[in-house]
């Protein structure tokens, strides 16, 4: 949701979305009158219960940093990248067929190389997690440095801006929108990865505890651990990405 839509009054409209989503799932729910799809009021009271005995902060919390770690490696890797791609033009043709090559390689085959040559270690699961993103990320950050205003680079110029603060004051404020794009489609995309990698070759995590469950059949907890990541996340968004939005509103004022 846009910083934006926010001050004029559209976070209403989008509590009122969510509002709908949820009688809906509970009149899907009554119509199924099936274990297999449990109303939402049956979904609070095992995430409730979960919260209660512990295990929801421990796996949730260990899954979080994962994906914290995962998400800063490949945003500051993959930014570094795309900015030299795009402001180099021999770079790019050097390591744009390498980029291609990561972007279509399966998510779930790079996991599995990952363990395989670096075992069954919290290493491997940041370097597969990480090594999934890096290239979106880069793709991304390449097309924001080839849109940057060479007049706004002259002006720096002018003013003997030192190489941080020309960065600082002229480039990241242009790159922007690209880092934010790129933040939060990596952030959506990592976290499915890291549940991924967890039900693989972890024995703690979110993803852990979805395969553990999903054994036993058990939807209800399922679909807790799902409503409580899924929370986490909206909470960064609100927390991180819309502030910085804002500013970033400012700057193009």
């Amino acid at each position: 949701m846009r910083a934006a839509d926010i001050r004029s009054g559209g976070g209403w409209q989008g509590i009122a979305s969510v509002l709908l989503f949820l009688s809906l799932w509970q009149m899907g729910a009554l119509l199924a009158d099936s274990r297999l799809l449990p109303g939402p009021g049956t979904v609070l009271q095992s995430l409730i219960g979960e919260a209660k005995n512990g295990d929801l902060f421990y796996h949730l919390g260990i899954t979080l940093a994962r994906v914290g770690v995962s998400f800063i490696v490949a945003m500051v890797i993959g930014a570094a990248l795309g900015l030299a791609l795009g402001l180099s033009r021999v770079l790019d043709r050097w390591l744009n067929p390498w980029l291609m090559i990561l972007l279509n390689v399966p998510a779930l085959v790079v996991v599995i190389l990952t363990y395989i040559w670096l075992g069954l270690v919290e290493t491997a699961l940041l370097v597969a997690v990480a090594l999934n993103k890096i290239p979106n990320v880069a793709v991304t950050l390449r097309e924001g440095a080839r849109a940057l205003e060479r007049d706004y680079a002259e002006v720096a110029q002018v003013y003997r801006f030192g190489p941080w603060t020309t960065l600082r004051e002229v480039i990241v404020p242009q790159l922007a929108p690209y880092l934010l794009a790129a933040a939060r489609n990596g952030l959506a995309l990592i976290w499915k990865i890291v549940l991924v990698v967890e039900l693989l070759g972890r024995s703690n995590g979110v993803g852990f505890q979805l395969q553990s469950y999903f054994q036993l059949f058990d939807v209800p907890r399922v679909m807790a651990y799902a409503v409580a990541f899924i929370a986490c996340v909206l909470l960064t968004e609100f927390l991180i990405f819309v502030p910085f939005e804002r500013r970033m509103d400012v700057w193009r004022r």
